[in-house]
């Protein structure tokens, strides 16, 4: 595993469910995408609502974020904590997102088996976008 690089700021801004802005002390923004998770597209089925979660849950709040990984749209690819709460995982938890298995290489092991647990758990409880029959992963609905 490569050595992880750390943030800490402020929540200035969330794009979408699994995209915020973060502003550290040096006044330094930075873009953070969400590690091991992706949420619905805006323009998609529960898109707004996934992103009101992350807006409720760290929007003007101090966060964490360990990685060591930049997208290729230069966002930093980043496990986001607040105080010691997972915020990728807690969006798992509310069914605002799916476990992102295409990067979950990317994760530990142990991230791994709990990030799946819990969707599987969301999906099983039918909790938020599992509410509908069908959800469309937006890997997919990106496809479009």
């Amino acid at each position: 595993m490569p050595t992880l690089k750390t943030i800490e700021g402020l929540v200035v801004g969330v794009a979408d469910g699994d995209t915020i802005t973060v502003l550290d002390q040096q006044k330094n923004t930075y873009k953070i995408r969400l590690q091991g998770i992706d949420a619905p597209e805006k323009n998609q089925a529960f898109g707004e609502k996934s992103k009101q979660s992350l807006h409720d849950l760290v929007h003007s709040k101090q966060v964490r974020i360990e990685y060591d990984k930049e997208d290729k749209y230069g966002r930093i690819v980043g496990k986001v904590t607040l105080e010691d709460i997972d915020i990728c995982l807690q969006q798992l938890e509310l069914g605002m997102a799916w476990h992102y298995k295409k990067y979950q290489n990317e994760q530990s092991v142990s991230d791994r088996a709990l990030y799946s647990e819990t969707e599987l758990k969301s999906k099983s409880l039918k909790l938020g976008l599992w509410t509908e029959d069908m959800p469309m992963p937006p890997w997919e609905f990106r496809k479009k």
